[in-house]
């Protein structure tokens, strides 16, 4: 049976990982929206549009409906330039996004997130709030990703983000127990971990931290 996923943020240190293993999977079509070209698969869709009218502008893009929502979207306070700016990349751009999957028939929606998630801080309000979101949209199973720090090249150039990983990683062998939810974590692995969780049967709503990730992402690389 073919599963047929929408995917968002799929040009970002996480989805192009997610993208490109779920393209080699025969059983497994991926739509990727993407605000501008980056390959010759993406669709690229007005995401302001896609607020106002989330059903009627999936629709242009996957006809047939869909089973699966991903959406590894996400910005930055510095990136955004302002907090409202971010708000509405992290949170309305992909609450429209799970609306819009949803009225296609997407069962299942897998949410990249942030390990503290809801504590204290704008960015870590936004994805409180956008978990809290999508948990109430009525989808039989979704699964919320919360990673450390992530490892990985970006296209573009964040420099203190790239400060940050060199610290993770020199500090990752001392955090044990609870602290090592917020250690450091490689976004490939953060991205097999997705693909092994695409399709997976069971409701309810599921949160993953980093040991969950590698447990899972393991899983997948041997399956």
């Amino acid at each position: 049976m073919t599963t047929r996923v929408l995917l968002i943020g799929g040009t970002g240190l996480i989805g192009h990982s997610v993208d490109a293993d779920l393209a080699r999977r025969p059983d497994t079509i991926v739509t990727s929206l993407t605000r501008r070209q980056s390959s010759g698969s993406d669709h690229i869709i007005d995401f302001e549009r896609l607020c106002a009218a989330p059903d009627a502008t999936l629709r242009t893009v996957a006809p047939t409906g869909a089973d699966v929502a991903i959406s590894c979207l996400g910005t930055t306070i510095r990136a955004a330039g302002l907090l409202a700016a971010m708000f509405r990349v992290d949170h309305d751009y992909v609450l429209a996004f799970a609306r819009g999957a949803h009225a296609l028939g997407a069962r299942q929606f897998i949410l990249v997130s942030s390990v503290g998630a809801g504590g204290p801080g704008f960015y870590l309000r936004t994805k409180g709030a956008i978990e809290r979101d999508i948990r109430a949209l009525g989808f039989s199973r979704v699964d919320i990703l919360r990673p450390g720090i992530l490892l990985g090249h970006r296209a573009q150039a964040r420099p203190m983000e790239a400060i940050g990983q060199r610290l993770a990683t020199a500090l990752s062998p001392l955090m044990v127990g609870r602290l090592s939810e917020y250690g450091a974590i490689d976004a490939k692995t953060v991205a097999k971990a997705i693909v092994g969780l695409v399709g997976q049967t069971g409701n309810g709503c599921r949160a993953y931290d980093n040991a969950a990730l590698c447990r899972i992402a393991s899983q997948t690389a041997n399956s």
